[in-house]
C-alpha cells in the first residue's frame, strides 16, 4: 500500500483522471460516498442527516495553500454563507465549522499587505465572528509540520477573544504530546488525530507501531486534563482505548466526543451515538473535493482498487 500511495497523491493534481472520476457511474459512488457534494445545500443537507441519526457535524469547505488574496476572501465567504445556512436549518446546535488556516491566507507571501499570518488571523476572526452569532464554533484544521507554529499562534490570537475556538494535534509529530499538555486547560476543545501528511522522520514518528503509542499518550493527557478532548479516529483499537481511558479518568459522556469521516464506518458512528457517546463528523464539501478524495482513497486499499478497476475498464 505504501507503494501505491505517492502515485495516488499525484494523481490528485490530474484535471483529466479529475473529469473521468466525476463521470464514471462507479466512481461517482465513491465521490458521494466521501463528499456529498460541492455546493452549501448538499452539506447543509447532509449535517441534516446525520443530525436525524443522533450524530453532530462539523463541516469543511475544500481547499488549501491559497496563494491569492481574492480566493482568501472567497473562501471566508463561503463559510459566512454557509454558517448563515446552517442557523436557518436549527443545525448550529448540532454542527460547527472547521477551517484551514492555508485557505484563508496563511501561505499568502509577505509582500501581500499585513503578510498571509496577519491576513489569515483576520479572516479567521470574521468567521469566529460568524459562528459565534450563528450560536456554534470554529475548529482550526492543522496541516503540514511547517504551518504547526503559525496556526497555534493564531489559535493563541483567536482564543483571546474567542475561547470557543478548537484546535487540532496529531500525534504523529515529535512535539505533539508537550502541546497537548499545553492545551489541555479548561474551556480547550483539541481534536486529536494521527496525522495525514507525508513528513521527514526529524519532525515525525514513521512506524505505525509508534503512531499508535504517541496518540495513547496524548489521548491520555487531554483526557486527564481539564479541556475537551475530540478523540478523532476510526481505528477500533484506538476507540476502545478511548473508552477505557475516558473511564479511567472519571469522563463522564458528553465531557469529551468521537470524530470520524463523513463515509467511514458510519455504522460505528450510529453504534457509538445509541450508546450515549457524543459523535462528530467530519464533512468535506466543495468544487476541490477531488484531492480530498484521492487521499481517502490512497488511505483505503479496497476502494483504491475497485476506483482503479473502474478507470482501467473505461474505454
Amino acid at each position: 500500500m505504501s507503494l501505491l500511495r505517492q502515485p495516488i497523491l499525484l494523481l490528485s493534481r490530474s484535471r483529466q483522471i479529475k473529469k473521468l472520476v466525476s463521470t464514471l457511474p462507479v466512481t461517482s459512488g465513491i465521490v458521494t460516498s466521501y463528499v456529498p457534494g460541492e455546493t452549501t445545500s448538499t452539506a447543509v443537507d447532509a449535517t441534516a442527516g446525520l443530525v436525524d441519526d443522533g450524530l453532530k457535524a462539523t463541516l469543511d469547505f475544500l481547499g488549501e495553500d491559497t496563494l491569492d488574496a481574492d480566493q482568501a476572501e472567497t473562501t471566508v465567504n463561503a463559510y459566512l454563507d454557509l454558517l448563515q445556512q446552517l442557523a436557518a436549518g436549527g443545525l448550529t446546535r448540532h454542527a460547527e465549522v472547521s477551517v484551514k488556516l492555508s485557505a484563508i491566507g496563511q501561505a499568502l507571501p509577505d509582500s501581500v499587505a499585513g503578510g498571509g499570518h496577519k491576513i489569515a488571523l483576520e479572516n479567521a476572526r470574521t468567521i469566529c465572528r460568524a459562528a459565534r452569532n450563528a450560536g456554534t464554533t470554529v475548529t482550526l484544521d492543522m496541516e503540514d509540520h511547517t504551518t504547526t507554529e503559525s496556526t497555534l499562534a493564531v489559535l493563541r490570537e483567536l482564543r483571546k477573544d474567542f475561547p470557543e475556538t478548537g484546535a487540532v494535534l496529531q500525534a504523529y509529530l515529535h512535539r505533539t504530546e508537550a502541546d497537548c499538555r499545553a492545551l489541555a486547560y479548561e474551556g480547550s476543545r483539541v481534536r486529536l488525530c494521527k496525522g495525514a501528511y507525508q513528513e521527514p522522520e526529524t519532525v515525525a514518528f514513521q512506524d505505525r507501531l509508534d503512531v499508535d503509542k504517541s496518540y495513547v499518550r496524548c489521548l491520555k493527557v487531554l483526557l486527564a486534563g481539564q479541556g475537551y478532548p475530540m478523540i478523532a479516529t476510526h481505528d477500533p483499537r484506538m476507540v476502545e482505548i478511548a473508552s477505557s481511558l475516558a473511564s479511567r479518568y472519571g469522563r463522564a459522556q458528553g465531557s469529551y466526543e468521537f470524530q470520524m469521516l463523513y463515509g467511514i464506518r458510519p455504522e460505528e458512528q450510529k453504534r457509538l451515538a445509541s450508546s450515549g457517546e457524543t459523535v462528530r463528523v467530519y464533512i468535506p464539501y466543495g468544487l476541490e473535493w477531488y484531492g480530498y478524495l484521492m487521499r481517502r482513497l490512497a488511505e483505503r486499499p479496497q476502494n483504491l482498487s475497485f476506483f482503479l478497476k473502474s478507470l482501467i475498464s473505461k474505454k
